[in-house]
Formats: C-alpha cells, structure tokens, sequence
C-alpha cells in the first residue's frame, strides 16, 4: 500500500524506475537472443577471418585464441562479463579494439540521426499545425495527400532519386557518396551530410505530420477552444496557445518512434550513401562475421531503443499536467 501510495505521488520518479527495470531485462533478452543468433550464422568465423586456403590446423588454432572451442554457456558469460565491466574484445576481421572500430561510426550515426530527427520533426509539425489550420482546404488535401504518397516510398528510393536529381543525372551539387575520411568529423564537411540527411526528413516527415495534424485539429473542436474564438482569440493564440499545448503528447510519442525509425532507417541509408555509420558497420561485420562487432552494435542499438522509449514516456508525461494528479 506504501510503495503505490508512492508511485502515486511520484509519478515521473515511479516512470522512470519501472521502465527502467523492464529496460534492463529487455536489454537481458536481446543480448540472450543476438548471441544465439551469432551462434547460428552459417559458417565458420575462423575460416571467413583466414580464407578458405588455409589448412584445418591454423584454423583450429584460431578458433582457440577467439574463444570459440569452449562452450557456449561459458562463451556468453564471457562475452556478457565483459560487456558489463567495459571489455568489449577485439574484432575478428582486423583484430582491432571493437570499441575503437565502432567509436567512430556510432558518432557519425548520431549525428546522421540528431540532425534528421530535429529537422523532421521541427517541418513535420510545423506543416501539421498549418494544415490543421487550413483544414479541408486546397493547401490541406495536397499536403496530406504528398505526405501519403512519400509514406508508401521506401528509403533507397527517396535516395536515389534524389542522388538522380541533385549529383549525377539532372544537377551536379553535391557528391552522390558521403564517404568521411577517417579521423574527421561529419560536422567537418557538411555537404556530405545534406543527401543523407534529406532523405531521412524526407521519408519521416509524413508520420510526425499526420499525428500533428490530427491531435492538433481534436485539440481546435475542443469545448476550451471554442469558449477561446468566442471571445474573440486570434487564429495565432487559438493554435499556440490553445490548441497545440494540449496536443503535445501524441506528438511527442510520435516524434520518439521517429528516432527509433531513425536508427534502423540508417541501416539503408547509411549503405547506399557509403555513409561510415553503424549501420554501414553492421553490415559489414556480418558480411565479415565479425561476432563481437554485431553483438555490440545491436546492443547499442537495443539500448538506444530503451532510453528513447523512458524519454519519450517522461516527456509526454512533463506535458501532460492532467495525467501527472495523484489519483
């Protein structure tokens, strides 16, 4: 009775530390369920490392200085301890520090997503608010009806058509590649970024703009709003004021699965930009089979996906004062 007295009064704090418990487990899962799956590649990691000419005795001795003769019980408490404690091993492709080797590509792919996501989000919910507005007008049905069209469009058609129009075919302004030399930063050269970069507003302003759109325009018929243009509000304070404040939850929510779209969506867009990200890294880890690559990738990954759901959750909560009264 005490501990959900508690919860009650505390909602965010209780929010946190539940979500946070289930994000642990989840965490406890995946690492469970991608070090099978690593288990089960086909092949043999020692043999994609040395090539196939080489002879079963070089092999056998690889497999021994990788680990992968004990069993695989022991391989994942292994793998699992020093995940937890830092020691994320070496790569089997090159034999370098897996961290020092994903470093560098998990700053690229951050950057790649921070800036995409705020951009997206920012014209996503600015065209849903003035389509909202202009509801059932000309503007209105053609903004709905471009962003339904681009929803049904996959990522590497965005990215081609727009390497089509804007690097090789019709224009010739920026580089069709955005390959970032080692040791210098994405921000360094910001012409690599802009295809990149377009495609993924591209293809994720359609969802922040519907959601926006349609909580904004429940928001305008709400009671509040009315008794507002009543009394003679203009548009401006009805939409700012009013409306969009009490609209900001299922946005919110809809901008956090942006970013998670965000971070599979690179995957795509990353390979056909030769984009050096991690999604770019996965890919080539599991061509290579690079076991301690992909495992630490995917977990970055799944840890990404817990800490964007609890910040989404505690936002959408932080706007909400109605949902935050003890009950």
């Amino acid at each position: 009775m005490r501990m959900r007295r508690w919860s009650q009064s505390h909602t965010i704090a209780w929010l946190v530390l539940s979500r946070s418990a289930i994000g642990v487990l989840t965490l406890l899962v995946v690492s469970i369920l991608v070090f099978a799956a690593t288990q089960v590649l086909p092949g043999n990691a020692a043999l994609a490392v040395l090539g196939h000419s080489v002879t079963p005795a070089r092999v056998h001795q690889l497999e021994v200085q990788m680990h992968l003769n004990r069993p695989v019980l022991a391989q994942y408490g292994s793998w699992i301890g020093g995940l937890l404690v830092g020691h994320l091993g070496t790569s089997f492709a090159n034999g370098q520090s897996v961290w020092h080797l994903v470093a560098p590509r998990l700053l690229n792919s951050v950057v790649l997503v921070a800036i995409s996501g705020i951009l997206g989000s920012t014209i996503g919910m600015a065209l849903g608010a003035f389509s909202a507005v202009k509801r059932n007008s000309v503007a209105d049905d053609s903004l709905s009806v471009t962003a339904l069209a681009i929803t049904a469009l996959p990522e590497f058609v965005v990215a081609v058509v727009l390497v089509i129009l804007l690097s090789t075919v019709v224009f010739h302004l920026l580089p069709g590649v955005s390959m970032v030399s080692p040791g210098v930063y994405p921000w360094n050269v910001p012409s690599l970024l802009v295809l990149p970069v377009a495609t993924l507003v591209i293809v994720t302003v359609p969802y922040v703009f519907r959601m926006t759109r349609a909580a904004t325009i429940e928001a305008l018929e709400s009671d509040y709003v009315e008794m507002a243009r009543l009394k003679g509000a203009p548009t401006w304070r009805l939409l700012f004021v009013h409306a969009l404040p009490n609209a900001l939850a299922p946005i919110i929510q809809v901008i956090g699965l942006t970013f998670l779209y965000l971070a599979g969506g690179i995957v795509v867009v990353e390979f056909v930009f030769a984009f050096p990200g991690i999604g770019q890294g996965l890919v080539n880890a599991v061509s290579d089979r690079d076991i301690p690559v992909i495992q630490f990738i995917v977990i970055v990954l799944a840890a990404f996906y817990v800490a964007m759901n609890i910040a989404t959750d505690v936002v959408a909560l932080l706007v909400s004062p109605r949902r935050r009264i003890p009950r």
